[in-house]
């Protein structure tokens, strides 16, 4: 291949790292609460793509996710053997990274709550809770990752899911997600499209027995069709934060739980496995 040739190819393979960049720092910030280490990572994915053959990869996304997950998963087992914090980790929007306005944005979509929680799981629960809830990486992905089989990476999410879920929120905190669950709720009842997206983040994720959602969009056309649950639904403590039940004859049968960014809900379970619904703490909101 002639150079101009290479120079193209290498123009291109970077146009399209590019494209994934927001999405690979997302991802890592929310593994490393630090976006001076989380821009590291990203840089290590990109030295990473520009070393391999990507020629057999057909999702490109999904192959940077994982192997931005792989990169963070060694710097936390790295940080925790040291003993040592990051030094921007509460406060990123101070950092020296590349573009502090957009990394205070991504500081406040995260919140200090919720990286605050996640530090204090496992680096394997962290991985396993950052990607498969958050982002929606299949588990057997994640397995391939922590090199364990799909079903331990569902069990380690579980786990990390039932701590961050559990943890104690500020009485401030739960009063604000009991009024985004209760206008998620009244938008649903009443089939209202713009009410919806007023209170999902844009990368909302909703995830059922039937498959799963993303974006704000397909969540909230999927969430029209919940109005006939919706009106039997009441808001509940689930795991320690707001959530929605639905009771059938005095017997929890359906329960949602979500997980939220910056005021707006990030995440939607629905829970109808009556293995996982005993698996809850459901206490009255």
């Amino acid at each position: 291949m002639s150079d101009n040739g290479q120079h193209r190819d290498d123009d291109l393979l970077a146009e399209r790292f590019e494209a994934y960049r927001g999405h690979l720092r997302a991802v890592a910030y929310r593994m490393l609460g630090s976006v001076v280490e989380a821009e590291d990572a990203v840089q290590e994915a990109w030295f990473r793509l520009s070393r391999s053959d990507t020629g057999e990869v057909g999702n490109l996304g999904g192959w940077l996710t994982t192997v931005v997950g792989r990169v963070c998963l060694d710097m936390l087992r790295s940080r925790r053997s040291r003993g040592e914090e990051p030094l921007d980790t509460w406060n990123p929007g101070a950092s020296a990274a590349p573009d502090p306005a957009q990394d205070a944005v991504l500081a406040d979509s995260v919140g200090v709550a919720l990286l605050v929680v996640l530090d204090t799981l496992s680096p394997a629960e962290r991985l396993a809770f950052v990607l498969h809830d958050l982002f929606g990486v299949p588990f057997d992905e994640v397995g391939g990752v922590l090199g364990r089989s799909p079903a331990a990476a569902r069990q380690l999410a579980s786990r990390a899911r039932r701590r961050v879920r559990g943890a104690q929120a500020p009485e401030a905190d739960l009063v604000r997600q009991r009024e985004v669950v209760d206008a998620f709720l009244s938008a649903a009842r009443d089939g209202d499209f713009d009410g919806l997206l007023a209170v999902l983040d844009p990368d909302v994720l909703a995830r059922s027995d039937a498959g799963t959602s993303i974006g704000a969009a397909g969540v909230a056309s999927g969430a029209k069709s919940f109005a006939h649950l919706a009106r039997v639904a009441r808001a509940a403590l689930v795991d320690g934060a707001t959530g929605l039940v639905v009771y059938a004859d005095g017997r929890l049968e359906r329960a949602l739980t979500f997980t939220f960014v910056a005021d707006r809900i990030a995440s939607i379970d629905i829970v109808t496995n009556p293995d996982r619904l005993a698996e809850l703490t459901v206490e009255p909101a």
